[in-house]
């Protein structure tokens, strides 16, 4: 019994740290994307470019890492304690994959290429439905941590 609390402990102590270091790259995909949106000067193409090209691989990095690491975590989580959480996910990821096609598409727009300025200006409109998806993405997300692993914690830390 003191071996499997142990176990658990081990297990699901490290999801914190892993969520903790993916909100931190939300929080750096939030500053990239509030400073394009603070942008006025479109006629510096190139270093619009450079800009919406560190958004993106922020933004990809971020997607990953909550596909191949935090969802995995939450859904092994769920499945272990067994209290109605695959059952939310499968509600969930559906909805969370949508945005995720969303920031893929917004980043398959700058594929290295050269931009014209009427193209950083279609990338500038796109930026704020992208803003309102990965709004509504961190909204599930928050949910999901929420509701498969916060209400564990206690158990977790009583083990």
């Amino acid at each position: 019994m003191l071996e499997n609390c142990r176990n658990a402990k081990e297990r699901w102590g490290g999801v914190n740290k892993l969520i903790d270091r993916w909100l931190q790259a939300r929080q750096e995909l939030l500053v990239r994307y509030c400073d394009l949106t603070g942008e006025k000067d479109l006629s510096e193409t190139e270093a619009l470019k450079q800009k919406f090209v560190g958004l993106c691989e922020v933004l990809v990095d971020y997607v990953s890492a909550g596909h191949f690491e935090v969802y995995e975590q939450l859904i092994q989580e769920a499945r272990e304690f067994n209290d109605g959480g695959l059952e939310l996910a499968a509600k969930l990821y559906p909805r969370i994959q949508e945005t995720t096609e969303v920031a893929l598409s917004f980043n398959d727009r700058l594929d290295g290429r050269q931009l014209s300025e009427a193209e950083i200006r279609g990338l500038f409109d796109e930026l704020s439905q992208l803003g309102e998806t990965l709004e509504s993405r961190f909204e599930m997300e928050d949910f999901l941590i929420e509701h498969l692993h916060r209400a564990h914690e206690g158990k977790v830390a009583s083990a």
